[in-house]
């Protein structure tokens, strides 16, 4: 699947941003590759679901089915991604841009673990 690998390498690159020195620069280009991984993810699962014989239509939706997959655990922190998420395309202040910031190296873990899980069923 194309877009596993593209999930793969963008956790690649947001982990490389979340490695380079703090700035305002750095910051941005994090959530902004967080931005694109999630997207990725949750594309991923919707594809990975379908496969399955389910059918997911939104990020919410898509981690239901995946926890219900057991490709992810039940964890509240997946919905707080969820709503991070939601929320970065709103961002417009250095307080909530440094919040979704210090949350990022957490959510790359989950999304680590989400990748490995989907290559190992694929």
């Amino acid at each position: 699947m194309e877009k596993l690998s593209d999930f793969s390498n963008s956790l690649n690159r947001l982990e490389e941003a979340l490695k380079v020195d703090k700035s305002d620069i750095s910051r941005d280009s994090a959530i902004k590759r967080f931005e694109l991984a999630f997207d990725l993810a949750w594309k991923c699962i919707k594809e990975f679901s379908k496969d399955q014989g389910l059918e997911c239509y939104s990020p919410r939706d898509c981690f239901k089915t995946a926890f219900e997959l057991k490709l992810i655990d039940h964890d509240e922190k997946w919905l707080e991604m969820i709503q991070s998420r939601n929320e970065s395309v709103h961002l417009y202040n250095e307080k909530g841009a440094e919040n979704l910031f210090s949350k990022l190296p957490e959510f790359l873990n989950l999304l680590k673990g989400l990748n490995e899980n989907l290559k190992s069923r694929y």
